[in-house]
């Protein structure tokens, strides 16, 4: 499916849409591009949380961090050109950071003076952003954060982040932050369009928000907007961070909303339908979230598209992230890796987009996802002489090679199956073969 069509689907959704029919666009999409960007980009250190948690590593004071705004001007983003590098990956939505823990606002909020426009480049980037997505027809979410360092409803702002980041609820004014976050909110939902995704990061102890409240406001303004869990509601989908759970996640199993991965057993069975928990991993291709000069330990392509390939095949989104640089580009040890994703998915995309999660889990050479009769195949790892498989259910009518459509030959007894294959695996980064089911 066409991103056009993708966001035809979220637009038509809006104000009228079964609960069912909010994530049909989201299911399809599977892969997309989170964002982490503000003036923090410009000292090379992670977003926020070097106030938050001080690190020699990180070697920048509290003051340092919040006169950065002072100096942000990043004169060479061009928003149309981003949406058309995720576009080029393959990826089917985006998610841009409009404010992060800090308090900084990526848009041009009535409600704060730490935000874009005050700065020496005063051009809302969210405005930009959202635009050129329409025009490419991108659907584009917002990432949220309810932690404010910088408001003093949050926390008492005389004292340093490090010593209340976490907020202070049982201060009077705790009430009027809640109504700051509703206002913005607000402004992000009423000013720049489809909203496709809320993205809260409320860290921990997320109960103080009221997430009630922000849900009510998201389901009035924008009804077909789906809510990330982390405000302290399930939400429409759990959030697991910088790692891919083990077994397929389900409604009554651990909720994942970060980057701890619960004890999950050794079962790798297939849930019901009906079961099924909605989710998506985001990650980094490096270590951090933010631009950073000094982290060059970026995973190799062939690690990035097997991540997605996992993720689809327990039924997940991949939201990979970008961070860009102080001028607004996108670094290019990043956008390599993103054009070799889109390469592989222009000639594999059928095996991941629309797709759930596979009759086979737990491979040791490879994985599985599924679409209509079609099981997908995915080998990483290619055999010396036939692939043989047990439990696919079903008699088998054909398989052939995705890329290039080779037909291959399928022996069955039983429940077991062996497809003869090619000496050499014909992709290194995976190889997909589509099995036809009578």
């Amino acid at each position: 499916m066409k991103p056009a069509i993708i966001l035809a689907l979220m637009s038509t959704a809006l104000h009228a849409a079964p609960i069912d029919d909010r994530t049909a666009w989201y299911r399809e999409a599977k892969f997309g591009m989170f964002i982490h960007w503000g003036p923090y980009s410009l000292a090379s250190v992670e977003a926020s949380w070097p106030i938050m948690r001080p690190s020699p590593k990180d070697a920048i004071s509290e003051a340092d961090y919040r006169a950065l705004p002072q100096r942000f001007n990043p004169e060479k983003f061009d928003a149309a050109a981003l949406v058309r590098l995720a576009k080029a990956a393959g990826q089917r939505y985006m998610v841009f950071t409009t404010k992060h823990h800090d308090g900084f606002a990526m848009f041009d909020s009535a409600y704060t003076n730490y935000k874009i426009t005050n700065t020496p480049y005063k051009k809302d980037i969210v405005a930009a952003l959202a635009a050129a997505a329409k025009s490419e027809g991108m659907p584009l979410g917002f990432y949220y954060s309810p932690p404010d360092m910088n408001h003093p409803g949050y926390r008492d702002t005389a004292k340093l982040s490090a010593d209340n980041w976490r907020g202070e609820p049982a201060r009077p004014e705790w009430p009027l932050y809640l109504d700051f976050m509703e206002l913005q909110l607000t402004e992000l939902l009423t000013r720049y369009g489809d909203v496709a995704i809320v993205w809260f990061d409320g860290l921990g102890e997320q109960q103080k928000y009221n997430g009630r409240r922000f849900h009510d406001l998201i389901h009035r303004l924008q009804p077909a907007t789906l809510i990330n869990n982390r405000i302290g509601l399930a939400g429409d989908y759990d959030t697991p961070e910088q790692f891919t759970p083990k077994i397929i996640p389900t409604r009554t199993g651990p909720r994942l909303g970060g980057t701890t991965a619960p004890e999950e057993g050794p079962a790798a069975g297939v849930p019901k339908a009906e079961d099924f928990r909605l989710w998506e991993t985001c990650m980094t291709i490096n270590n951090t979230w933010a631009y950073n000069k000094n982290d060059l330990n970026y995973k190799s392509s062939t690690q990035l598209i097997r991540t997605l390939i996992d993720v689809a095949s327990k039924g997940g989104n991949f939201l990979l992230n970008v961070g860009p640089t102080p001028d607004g580009e996108i670094q290019p040890e990043f956008e390599q890796r993103l054009l070799a994703i889109g390469r592989w998915l222009k000639a594999n995309g059928e095996a991941i987009y629309g797709t759930t999660y596979g009759p086979l889990q737990g491979l040791p050479f490879g994985r599985t996802t599924r679409k209509g009769r079609t099981v997908y195949l995915h080998v990483f790892d290619w055999p010396k002489g036939a692939i043989e498989l047990d439990g696919l259910g079903g008699r088998v009518a054909s398989a052939r090679l995705l890329a290039g459509g080779k037909p291959l030959k399928v022996t069955q007894k039983a429940a077991h199956i062996a497809i003869d294959v090619p000496a050499a695996a014909p992709d290194r980064d995976a190889t997909v073969i589509a099995i036809e089911m009578k």
